[in-house]
């Protein structure tokens, strides 16, 4: 794998991310709860932290637990959860041990079905449905992986120039519209929250209203003794 990407907004991350299987795996690992270049700048940070040119899944699942977890605290924190982050990386990596070697690139190398390279990405460790259908973009879109069906596997995020996620992201102007989109999905998930929230509490508003007449008719206190 040797591309160029634009996930980071620096160079030398982005550099790491574009040639490295793991450091892409990783970075979307870390794509929660955070800003998505600090997320895909992480692996560089690690790299440079463990004095390697690159990451290596055998070194990282093999490193102590409490270690590893101090090296992703130091200032700057490479998540804003850094112990939780580090105990996911290194799940990933020993999952990837045990599985592929230690290769990350074995999780798509050869796959032709995209159903069958987003079942893959769905196994690993902190990888649910929707992070595994974005990376699965991600791969199609820029980092040449195109396996049959792959764009219908990736549901939505597929879509050309849909701006929806990380996978297409391609400079400043892609990144602010993806960062746009996700605002815009933020505010009418909490509108829908709120909305949701207003019913329930008119239903049962409604509802003591309903027993409390029924209490009166039948000759009953509302209050319960």
């Amino acid at each position: 794998m040797d591309v160029t990407v634009h996930l980071a907004q620096d160079p030398e991350a982005d550099a790491l991310l574009g040639r490295s299987p793991l450091a892409a795996l990783v970075g979307m690992l870390l794509d929660q709860q955070i800003p998505m270049e600090w997320a895909f700048k992480g692996p560089r940070t690690i790299a440079d932290r463990l004095g390697a040119d690159d990451l290596d899944a055998h070194e990282i699942a093999a490193r102590d637990p409490e270690s590893f977890a101090a090296l992703l605290s130091d200032k700057p924190a490479v998540h804003r959860y850094p112990g939780s982050m580090a105990k996911r990386i290194q799940q990933l990596c020993q999952y990837l041990v045990d599985h592929y070697d230690g290769d990350a690139e074995g999780v798509w190398r050869g796959v032709d079905d995209g159903r069958e390279l987003l079942r893959r990405l769905e196994d690993l460790p902190g990888f649910g449905r929707q992070k595994a259908q974005i990376f699965l973009a991600l791969l199609g879109k820029q980092l040449g992986v195109t396996p049959q069906g792959w764009r219908e596997a990736a549901g939505s995020y597929g879509e050309p120039r849909s701006h929806r996620s990380v996978a297409d992201i391609t400079g400043p102007e892609s990144l602010a519209k993806v960062r746009a989109y996700k605002q815009e999905m933020k505010a009418a998930a909490k509108t829908a929250k709120a909305s949701t929230g207003a019913k329930a509490a008119k239903t049962a508003k409604t509802a003591k209203s309903v027993k409390s007449v029924k209490s009166v008719k039948t000759g009953k206190s509302a209050k319960k003794p």
